[in-house]
């Protein structure tokens, strides 16, 4: 009987380590799970992504004034009413040159 007792713990002792200390152990599980947090954690981005896609989709399909926002950013359009002012700024100076000239060297 003590036969059979010590084998079975040893049975028992070599699971344990299995289960502990392997590859297809807790690790992996532990690995796993962070994948599947960070997945979720993405999905959930692409979610909020395609929701405001969905939206613009919509609104230039059905509103004018999405639309004549876009032309107006992306084509620089204006309305038929409407008066174009650009406001020009003045250029910079150029910095100064350097107090020795520099030459380039052919190694």
């Amino acid at each position: 009987m003590r036969i059979l007792a010590a084998v079975l713990a040893l049975a028992l002792l070599l699971l344990q380590y299995r289960l502990w200390m392997s590859d297809h152990g807790t690790h992996e599980v532990s690995r796993l799970q962070s994948a599947l947090d960070a997945q979720a954690s993405a999905n959930r981005e692409q979610a909020a992504r395609n929701r405001q896609l969905v939206a613009e989709v919509t609104d230039l399909k059905v509103g004018l004034t999405a639309l004549e926002e876009r032309a107006r950013s992306e084509l620089g359009m204006v309305g038929n009413s409407e008066t174009f002012y650009q406001v020009v700024t003045a250029a910079t100076q150029a910095p100064p040159a350097p107090a020795t000239p520099v030459t380039a060297r052919a190694n």
